[in-house]
C-alpha cells in the first residue's frame, strides 16, 4: 500500500515501528527529514506527484480539537501536506494529550502561503478580519522565509475569542487572492489518536 507520513518527531516512531514490522509500503511525504529517515530504515520512498491516490496518511500537529480541526504551523510545508490529506482514503493525526483540546485555542499562528506580490494585500485583509499578520523571518538573504515552492510565509495571529467560527475563518482566509493554502485543517482530518500516560484514544471525526 502507499501511505502518506508527514513531518515530526511522532513520525520518527512511526518508521520505526514499520521498518520493525517489515511492512511493505511505498511512502509519500512532504518532508525532507521525513523522506531520509525513511530512506535510512530502507523504506521506499516515492514523489507525490507520481500517485493519485493514498491509502492513509499519519501526520503531527500543534493543535486539534474534538471536531477534528488542527492547526499547523512549525515547518512551513502545509500547502503539500493538505495535498496528501486530500489524496488520502484516511488522514490520521498523531498527537499527544497536551495538544488534544475541545476547541482550538489558536495559540499558534494560521500560516499562509502566499504568492510574494500579494504580501501587501494579504497583510491587509488579515487586519480587516481581526487577525496580525508577520512575515516569517530567516537568516537568509532579505530576512525572509522562502518555501520550497519558491513562496511567502505569513503568520497569522488570531484572539479566539474573535473568532465566531472556525469555518467562516477558513472560508475568508481561503478566498483571499494570493494565499494559496493555510496551516488551518478544516474538516480534513479522519481522525486523531491522543496518547497519554494512561491510554491511548481513537476519536474519528462526527459525520452529519
Amino acid at each position: 500500500m502507499t501511505i502518506g507520513l508527514g513531518g515530526g518527531s511522532t513520525i520518527g516512531y512511526l518508521i520505526s515501528y514499520i521498518k520493525e514490522s517489515e511492512l511493505n509500503v511505498k511512502v509519500v511525504t512532504p518532508s525532507f527529514k521525513t523522506a531520509s529517515l525513511c530512506i535510512e530504515n530502507g523504506l521506499q520512498v516515492v514523489p507525490t506527484w507520481s500517485v493519485s491516490n493514498i491509502d492513509i496518511a499519519f501526520d503531527g500537529c500543534d493543535e486539534v480539537d474534538e471536531e477534528l480541526n488542527a492547526l499547523k504551523s512549525g515547518g512551513g510545508i502545509h500547502t503539500k501536506e493538505k495535498i496528501i490529506a486530500s489524496m488520502s482514503r484516511e488522514y490520521i493525526l498523531l498527537v499527544d494529550e497536551s495538544k488534544f483540546v475541545r476547541e482550538l485555542e489558536f495559540n499558534h499562528p494560521v500560516v499562509l502561503e502566499i504568492i510574494p506580490e500579494s504580501k501587501g494585500y494579504v497583510e491587509l485583509i488579515i487586519r480587516d478580519l481581526g487577525g496580525e499578520p508577520k512575515m516569517r523571518s530567516s537568516e537568509a538573504k532579505d530576512g525572509i522565509t522562502i518555501t520550497d515552492n519558491g513562496l511567502f510565509l505569513i503568520d497569522a495571529f488570531f484572539d479566539k475569542n474573535k473568532i465566531s467560527s472556525i469555518e467562516k475563518l477558513n472560508q475568508d482566509l481561503n478566498s483571499i487572492v494570493g494565499i494559496v493554502d493555510t496551516s488551518l485543517f478544516y474538516n480534513i482530518a479522519t481522525k486523531v489518536i491522543v496518547a497519554s500516560n494512561e491510554e491511548i484514544k481513537v476519536i474519528e471525526r462526527k459525520v452529519n
